[in-house]
């Protein structure tokens, strides 16, 4: 038997042994809550379950898809789960680190983690959900420029830092406050388009994490949604168009409208 097999076997059996302690404990003590970072160490556990036998001794993980459902029933408890899977080592990060170590190329993984308010009854873990998925990947184009085009955002309805703001970087986080920080202080990120703390009621609208603009490889600028509360769209031709979380964004078109929450920003995309 090859040695990766044998080690294999042996993280699983770890795996099922950690989860009847983790089960027995939860039993004693009445309550099957779990804190974030053991909710993210069960998560790695059944991605690595998945791992298979390949030709010659290899390893294969046969997904190149993740979703991860989890169970968030206050504000509180996602933010605990947020700022842990987002903070490094992110949730990706340990699944790529446990695959990798197991021999699996995961070049192409993607992790998809989406909060709910409810378990379904197809669970088989109460605090969280796997699924697994392999889709077809094109090649990725050709970059048009490495530099990406100049935008301009104007800001039309909210208090922000500035009025008008321009940029020429790959990636525009949006939010309100200049600087997001967890429960223990620890900077989760840094917003370069800011919406004023503790100004006007539509400023309580955008969430401080609500969502970036990202160049594509193609040079398109795309508006992403980071899981706002008060949602992302955009406002074009008279129509609003939402952008979902988890998504691939939005291209965005010179002249379109920003909606986050109810505040609203006009763009503006150099030729």
């Amino acid at each position: 038997m090859d040695i990766r097999d044998i080690l294999g076997r042996a993280r699983t059996l770890e795996s099922r042994i950690a989860r009847a302690l983790s089960r027995a404990a939860e039993d004693a003590s009445g309550s099957g809550a779990r804190e974030p970072l053991e909710i993210a160490h069960a998560i790695v556990d059944v991605v690595d379950r998945q791992v298979q036998s390949g030709s010659r001794g290899t390893r294969l993980f046969p997904f190149n898809r993740v979703a991860v459902s989890v169970l968030a029933a206050s504000r509180d408890s996602r933010a605990r789960l947020e700022a842990l899977f987002a903070a490094k080592p992110s949730l990706r990060d340990r699944i790529v680190d446990r695959l990798r170590s197991a021999g699996c190329d995961v070049t192409d993984l993607q992790v998809d983690v989406a909060y709910v308010g409810r378990a379904a009854r197809s669970w088989d873990n109460p605090q969280f959900h796997v699924a697994f998925d392999r889709v077809a990947t094109a090649a990725a184009p050709t970059p048009v420029d490495s530099t990406p085009t100049r935008l301009e955002v104007t800001v039309l309805r909210g208090v922000a830092e500035r009025r008008t703001y321009s940029f020429a970087m790959s990636r525009i986080d949006l939010g309100r406050g200049a600087e997001v920080r967890d429960s223990r202080h620890r900077l989760l990120r840094t917003n370069h388009l800011v919406f004023v703390e503790g100004s006007a009621a539509v400023n309580q609208t955008v969430s401080r994490r609500h969502a970036h603009i990202a160049v594509d490889s193609c040079g398109d600028h795309r508006l992403h949604d980071d899981r706002s509360e008060h949602g992302t769209g955009i406002v074009r031709g008279g129509r609003t168009i939402a952008v979902p979380t988890g998504s691939r964004g939005v291209r965005l078109r010179s002249g379109d409208e920003i909606a986050l929450g109810e505040a609203r920003m006009r763009i503006r995309i150099e030729d």
